[in-house]
């Protein structure tokens, strides 16, 4: 059940259920990742994945080719599980509380998204006949991100006696592992060597370092007792031989009280700070002074974020609510401070080892640019704070000029050790430079073009000038490289990236040009010997770039040799066998024509200039029938496409299983962490494909649709500064502009002007 932004469900104590309420009801803040594990821990033969994590943290570890030929990638980075501070085990009159023990009377996970926290809500009736009330409360802190907080309240129901918890601090941890899934590490060794384990005075301080990146990760655990006589309740420290340390707290209760504990963990890195140790001592101390506060401003964050970013669905309260559940994972995933991005599964498990893709701009950066323009900031900086590297991974494939970003990554170097279906992938120099012109265009914020942006836009050209060559034909052509889907690789003319490569040099030039007499840019053109020549050659490349056409069909190719393949037989393929990637050896799946994800019709939407309506449409039918929509990213961009093409109905139907993808498990796979990028797509699936939003260099216009099934939405989100509110029901469009002084846009092709506090409507 759900109710006004909180999420309630009556937990199962089995392996079906366990590791996907890890992901679902996780805390996050950008910084610090906490699995929604349990805090008494389970029993052997159930799985948990028990990490915690912080954003950027990494390792550097072997990733050993079969054959070392000339720079194929040998290491990779791997995010950390760095400590275990949430485990708290319970006794109650000398017996252990585990839900696999006992009678469970109630039992009840909740997600509150208005004040930031998840809960769990536990009535347990000992072996010995004792009931006993749980409550857990846990929260990563958005306003203090070093910062994750648990309380936990038992109340002795029918019994007096004595109360002890172990709270643990230990800093000797593994990651998980699945060595049948290539979407997560295939061992689990120990990352960290144990520095410090002590106790000074009521805090528990633990120092670890990685053994080949260096980084050194401190945290620390303190406990405080509100509301309790201090005379009654002991509390003491032991670090174990093992350099695990452990707070035994013990308290006499009587029927019908409680007893709180508070404990409060904080966490700090090398990366970012000097001293690790030192710091996060200071950091909680602050932090334990007062509790509500950290709460209050937790719900002030959120109040801002809901009012910048807040979405109603009508008629649909599974629907409503799953994308209420995408925005607020959204949130917390995101950097709230420069030097990391946003991985494929946020921060909430271990899947793609928490590397970065062109996921985080392609499918969550809008969101972002829409209702929070400096997370969206800090995501874009990322990229150029890495642009040296990806200039040095443009040399080691043997480029001369240019920056190439990695396909994956958490540092800035290369990650992915399949250079087919990883390196090849040439098109996220693709998306990071749309994600770029994207910001810009409904932002408007030229500071960042010339800071940071324009430099990534003339590199990623240069790229694309120096991969790319002309054909007799006089066309600009880019060979052997692998589009967005994965069941194709190492082609000719990806459909998808010739688009981007013209895009990107068009508006790599375009800006430049528009800005060419603020100070900085003249001193980028110097620093970097950017020519009108070569300037002149990238918008040469961009307006020859060759575009694959077949009029057999009056679609758009995938690529050069895509439709010379026979085609995949989808419906004659068995359930089992999905998703292909796991069954079928890589050269067997490339030799057919069959797609993973959206590519083709992706690059439609993205760049509908490139094709008329009738070659989209025919596309769209084509592909449809061949895409297997193994990947998560797929769905999504279907129904945005199919909204802009008028496919109503194939609209609604991709959209409720891109949005509920997570929230319903759809792909079975919620449990190794959520679908950042597919959650992202979901938003746009909504707002850029129902509600018919599209921003160009033509400004902003709105043409919105309601599907059958449902009886109105409405959302906001930021354009140039502004803050207006889309709402659609069954006999109206009605566009407000709540923050703001003026603002214009356009609805089928006239041009309408709103001032701060009016709105406009129409009849849908």
């Amino acid at each position: 059940m759900h109710n006004n932004r909180i999420i309630i469900r009556k937990e199962k104590y089995d392996n079906s259920e366990l590791r996907l309420n890890e992901t679902l009801f996780s805390n996050a803040n950008g910084y610090i990742g906490v699995r929604g594990t349990l805090e008494e821990g389970v029993p052997s033969g159930y799985s948990t994945m028990r990490g915690m994590y912080l954003g950027g943290v990494y390792e550097i570890i072997p990733m050993k080719q079969a054959e070392s030929l000339c720079n194929l990638v040998e290491k990779k980075q791997t995010m950390l599980n760095v400590a275990d501070t949430q485990t708290i085990e319970l006794y109650v009159c000398g017996e252990r509380f585990e839900m696999g023990q006992g009678e469970l009377l109630s039992n009840e996970r909740i997600l509150d998204m208005n004040g930031g926290f998840t809960a769990r809500k536990i009535r347990w009736r000992s072996p010995g006949g004792r009931t006993v009330g749980i409550y857990i409360k846990r929260m990563a802190s958005l306003d203090r991100p070093q910062i994750f907080v648990q309380e936990y309240t038992v109340k002795a129901e029918d019994f007096d006696g004595e109360m002890a918890f172990d709270s643990w601090h230990v800093a000797d941890v593994r990651n998980y592992s699945d060595p049948d899934d290539p979407r997560l590490a295939a061992e689990s060794p120990s990352y960290l060597t144990v520095l410090r384990a002590e106790v000074k005075g009521d805090t528990s301080l633990c120092v670890s370092k990685t053994g080949v990146s260096g980084v050194v990760i401190a945290s620390a655990v303190s406990h405080v007792f509100p509301g309790s006589d201090s005379n009654g309740i002991s509390a003491g420290y032991t670090v174990n031989e093992d350099k695990r340390c452990v707070c035994r707290i013990e308290a006499e209760l009587t029927q019908g009280n409680e007893f709180k504990v508070i404990k409060y963990s904080a966490f700090s890195d090398s990366i970012r700070n000097e001293d690790p140790a030192s710091d996060v001592i200071t950091v909680l101390d602050e932090a334990k002074k007062n509790t509500e506060a950290l709460y209050k401003k937790q719900r002030d964050i959120l109040s801002a974020f809901w009012k910048r970013a807040g979405m109603e669905i009508k008629g649909d309260d599974d629907l409503d609510m799953a994308m209420t559940f995408n925005m607020y994972q959204l949130f917390c995933s995101a950097p709230k401070v420069q030097g990391s991005s946003i991985a494929a599964k946020g921060l909430t498990g271990e899947g793609y080892e928490g590397h970065y893709f062109w996921d985080a701009e392609m499918y969550t950066l809008p969101f972002f640019i829409l209702t929070d323009k400096k997370l969206a900031r800090n995501i874009l900086s990322f990229r150029y704070e890495t642009l040296d590297k990806a200039r040095e991974n443009a040399a080691l494939l043997g480029h001369k000029k240019g920056a190439l970003y990695p396909w994956r990554t958490i540092t800035g170097e290369e990650c992915s050790g399949y250079f087919p279906s990883g390196s090849a992938a040439y098109h996220i120099n693709g998306a990071v430079s749309y994600a770029v012109v994207s910001y810009y265009l409904a932002t408007g914020d030229s500071d960042y073009i010339v800071d940071e942006g324009e430099e990534i836009l003339i590199e990623t050209a240069r790229l694309w000038l120096d991969t790319g060559n002309y054909n007799r034909d006089g066309k600009f052509v880019i060979n052997e490289v692998t589009g967005p889907d994965e069941y194709t690789c190492m082609v000719d003319n990806n459909f998808y990236t010739n688009c981007a490569a013209a895009y990107g040099m068009k508006w790599a030039v375009r800006l430049m040009h528009m800005f060419e007499r603020r100070e900085k840019i003249a001193e980028l053109k110097e620093r970097l010997n950017i020519t009108e020549d070569e300037l002149a050659e990238m918008i040469r490349a961009s307006e020859n770039m060759y575009l694959p056409y077949d009029e057999r069909f009056g679609i758009s190719p995938q690529d050069d040799s895509f439709l010379e393949k026979p085609v995949w037989d989808i419906a004659a393929t068995p359930k089992s066998d999905f998703p292909l990637l796991l069954h079928y050896h890589p050269l067997h799946l490339y030799r057919y024509q069959v797609c993973k994800q959206a590519d083709t019709v992706l690059a439609h939407f993205l760049f509908p200039g490139n094709a008329d309506r009738e070659t989209m449409e025919k596309s769209f039918r084509y592909y449809e029938k061949i895409t297997t929509h193994d990947s998560s990213l797929s769905t999504c961009v279907f129904s945005m496409q199919a909204s802009r093409l008028g496919l109503h109905d194939e609209a609604v139907r991709y959209f409720g299983d891109s949005a509920k993808l997570d929230l319903l498990n759809l792909h079975g796979n919620s449990t190794d962490g959520v679908h950042t990028a597919n959650m992202g797509g979901a938003y746009m699936a909504l707002v850029y494909g129902f509600g018919g939003i599209r921003i160009d260099e033509k400004g902003l216009s709105i043409d919105p649709f309601l599907p059958d099934k449902l009886a109105g939405y409405s959302f906001r989100f930021g354009y140039h500064g502004c803050l207006l509110c889309l709402g659609v029901d069954r006999e109206e469009m009605k566009v407000e502009l709540t923050e703001g002084d003026i603002i214009e846009f356009s609805h089928l092709g006239v041009l309408h002007r709103l001032r701060g506090g009016e709105q406009w409507t129409a009849k849908l």
